[in-house]
This record gives structure tokens, sequence and C-alpha cells, in this order.
């Protein structure tokens, strides 16, 4: 079913009480072009990212004594957690002091997805903690600490669907039509700097306005992301997102997308809906 699309709710206490539940939303690349590799081993892309209802939430307790992640099963993550890195970074960037924050994050988009989940979270990260420690850092401000922990951190910290070039970071407003999807899961977690290694020039094909140049790439290396790919294309036009492995196809009804997802009853699948607006986009510095 798909994923209602999250606002942070209003709690009741101090600290971390002040809003506890934050949504970090899933992206979809709704095309990815492939341009030249450089000299520091990254690939110039070309590509239009548009967020998702699918999410992640995360809780904060600001009341806390350090700062650290827990799972599920409350244990303490290390300290290369993208979170715990993006609190870190930004309490560095105010000037360091007794700022806490035990953060608890109840996931649901699958690693490995090409969905974009660790860098949505280390973004709700900055913006959450940016509001509960009343730091008033401009968003701007926050956009540059998140390209510190990744190429497509920035595109959940500004919140709007958008154009990228560069290595995903440079960054323009673009909507796109918001669609139902039919968003299938297959169970493997692929590695993005294995696809990107594996990627050949061959792969990108420029009259391809639509297409992800990685998709060659994953699917010779994940067959399950190939076998995903070909029975969505038996009844929809799907693509890959990112690096793979979750594949999609758009419908302008919800019913469509159930349909599509009927045909589909051996991947795991989710129906949610493409969103051009992030739901953290408007919220206040403080």
């Amino acid at each position: 079913m798909a994923t209602e699309r999250a606002q942070p709710e209003n709690g009741n206490g101090n600290g971390g009480g002040a809003r506890r539940n934050w949504p970090a939303p899933a992206k979809i690349n709704l095309y990815l072009h492939v341009r030249a590799r450089r000299a520091d081993g990254m690939h110039e892309l070309d590509t239009h990212f548009q967020f998702l209802d699918f999410a992640d939430e995360l809780q904060f307790d600001t009341d806390a004594c350090g700062i650290r992640r827990m799972d599920r099963h409350d244990f303490e993550l290390p300290d290369d957690d993208l979170c715990v890195r993006a609190a870190k970074l930004l309490r560095a960037e105010a000037g360091g002091g007794e700022r806490g924050a035990v953060i608890t994050l109840r996931k649901i988009i699958p690693p490995g997805s090409g969905l974009g989940g660790g860098s949505s979270n280390a973004a709700t990260t900055l913006l959450a903690l940016n509001q509960l420690w009343k730091l008033n850092l401009p968003r701007a401000r926050l956009a540059e600490l998140a390209l510190q922990l990744g190429a497509d951190v920035p595109l959940f910290v500004h919140g709007n669907a958008a154009r990228a070039g560069g290595v995903g970071e440079k960054l323009t407003p673009a909507a796109a039509d918001e669609k139902w999807l039919c968003l299938c899961l297959p169970p493997v977690a692929v590695s993005t700097a294995r696809v990107f290694a594996n990627w050949r020039p061959g792969d990108t094909e420029k009259t391809a306005e639509q297409k992800n140049d990685l998709e060659n790439a994953a699917t010779r290396l994940y067959p399950e992301v190939a076998g995903a790919l070909a029975r969505m294309r038996r009844h929809a036009d799907a693509r890959m997102s990112g690096s793979g492995g979750a594949v999609y196809a758009r419908f302008d009804t919800r019913a469509q997308a159930e349909r599509a997802a009927a045909q589909l009853p051996e991947i795991p699948s989710v129906i949610t809906r493409s969103r051009n607006i992030h739901p953290l986009r408007d919220l206040p510095p403080a």
C-alpha cells in the first residue's frame, strides 16, 4: 500500500518532544545519463529527481548527552553512520557545545535500492536538528554541509524536484508530473560503486531521453534486477531508479498502479506517489 505523505508530528514535552516523527522520503530518477569520467574517478551525470511518499521516519531525543543512533533493537550504530555524521557535522558548525541527540530510525526504504534512503536520512537529520537545537542556520548553509555527506544529500535539503548535473549536486528545480507508481523492490542490495565500475561508455544512448544509463551495468551484475525489469516490462513502461535495484512504472491513477502490482505477485512492491515538493521543504529554520 502507498505510504501516506508524512509530516512531522507534534508531541508533548521538552527537547526532542517538540517534533517526534520526521519524514525522510525516497527519491526516484526519472532518467539518468552518465557522462564523462572525471579525474577524481567520479562520473558527470545528467538526471532528474523526484520525491516519493514512500519514506523512512526519524525521531530525535535532544535531551540526551552525546550523539548516537539506535537501531530498532536498541543497539547503538557506529560513528560512521550517516545520520550520526550529519548530526556531528551540524554540531561542529554550531560551535560544538553540549548539544546532544539520540536518533531512532524507522527504516522503510531498502538499502541498496537506488532510492536515496541514506542520503534522505542524513538530510532530515540536518533539517530536524537545525530546528530542535534552535540553530537557525539558513537552508543554503545546510545544503553546503549536506554536500560534505554525499552528492545527493543537498537535493533532500533544498526540497524541490530537480534536474541535476555534476555528480548530482548541481541542482536546477524542475517539476514533473506527479504520478502513481508501482514500485518493485527485488530482494537485493545493489552496490553503487560496483555498478559505476561496471558501466561502459557504450551503455549510454544519447537518443534515449528517458533511459537510465546504469541499467545495463546493474542487470549484468544483479540478475534480480534484470528479472524484475523484464517481468515489469511485460505490463508497463518500467525503468530503474539510480544504480538499482528498485524498478518502477508510473501511472495516472492508483488503480492502474495496483493492477500492475497484481501482475507481479512474486516481487515485493508498494504503491506510492511521486512528489515535486519534499514534506520538509517549507519547514522554518527554528
